[in-house]
């Protein structure tokens, strides 16, 4: 059983579907957490409510992951409010479907870059310079990057920016035996725009087709299995590494 008793873990992205998920998870076991929103904050009570409801310690955080500014703030928070910073999950993110390429605008590109790839980049980066020794950074990608899907071209480059940065930060922060990896999870029903699917609908049908293992689609507390094994002492020795969770298929 992983113990995070004592670990403070910041979630970005965590008022819902996978970034809640893994708040949630990290609490169950015994970490501190700080559920971060930049607009949903009904949503981030909640969720604040259900960990404190389970016996849990957390804050909510207002904080655009776009913003370094707002970056700083929220890991001052956190560790104004729980003396440290141990573990920390970028996984607040936008996403666009059924976009073809050549029809991706300026405005569009912009947007999501901001947050999947500056984002991203800039809640890495700052951890990086915080986080204790012995800590653990993950970045929540995307299947898409190694299974290139028509339509997906704008959200799936934007995810890859950060992909990379864990390899080189991996390596950069191994002297102090921070581990950084990255999780792909596949299409998960409710997170993103899956958030409403319901069942037997065509997201169900279509992934029975495709996933050998239990022919579903991903769910949030799929991710979080795999958040918190990275998270715990039996990761340790795995870093710079990407976890693809998709039920045996390939994307």
């Amino acid at each position: 059983m992983t113990d995070l008793s004592g670990k403070v873990a910041v979630v970005t992205g965590s008022a819902r579907g996978i970034g809640k998920a893994i708040a949630l998870r990290y609490a169950s076991l015994g970490a501190s957490v700080v559920i971060n929103y930049s607009a949903d904050e009904d949503n981030a009570r909640r969720t604040l409510a259900e960990v404190e409801a389970a016996g849990g310690r957390g804050i909510a955080v207002r904080a655009d992951a776009s913003s370094p500014a707002d970056l700083d703030r929220l890991y001052a928070t956190a560790i104004e409010a729980f003396g440290g910073l141990d573990i920390v999950v970028a996984n607040a993110g936008r996403e666009v479907i059924a976009q073809p390429v050549v029809e991706a605008t300026e405005e569009q590109f912009d947007r999501v870059f901001a947050v999947n790839a500056k984002g991203a980049f800039f809640t890495l980066q700052k951890a990086a310079q915080l986080v204790s020794d012995g800590g653990r950074l993950i970045y929540i990608g995307s299947s898409t990057t190694v299974s290139p899907y028509p339509g997906m071209g704008l959200y799936s480059s934007s995810k890859t920016v950060a992909e990379n940065l864990v390899r080189i930060l991996a390596l950069e922060l191994g002297p102090r035996n921070v581990t950084v990896n990255t999780i792909l999870p596949t299409a998960t029903a409710g997170a993103g725009v899956f958030t409403d699917v319901t069942e037997g609908d065509e997201f169900h049908r279509m992934n029975a087709q495709i996933r050998p293992l239990g022919g579903r689609g991903g769910t949030p507390e799929d991710v979080a299995d795999a958040a918190q094994y990275l998270a715990g002492e039996l990761a340790g020795w795995v870093s710079g590494q990407s976890l693809l969770v998709a039920g045996g298929a390939i994307q």
